[in-house]
């Protein structure tokens, strides 16, 4: 399974703030906002806010841009 490409998250990323900030309640819509969706900025975001491996973190956003498919 491939993550959509970065130009495609970055033009409906906006779009899917609402749902990420449902995922992930403890970021702000600004952090998610500025991650322009790129997996690697909101992993680390997810890992430093949540306190989990950066294993668990990657897995989450896999996870939820999956889901947006």
């Amino acid at each position: 399974m491939s993550l959509p490409s970065a130009d495609e998250l970055k033009g409906k990323w906006k779009q899917q703030v609402g749902e990420a900030k449902l995922a992930w309640g403890k970021l702000t819509e600004d952090e998610l906002l500025q991650s322009e969706g790129r997996s690697e900025k909101l992993a680390g975001l997810v890992q430093e806010r949540y306190a989990v491996s950066r294993d668990e973190a990657d897995k989450q956003i896999k996870s939820f841009f999956s889901k947006l498919k």
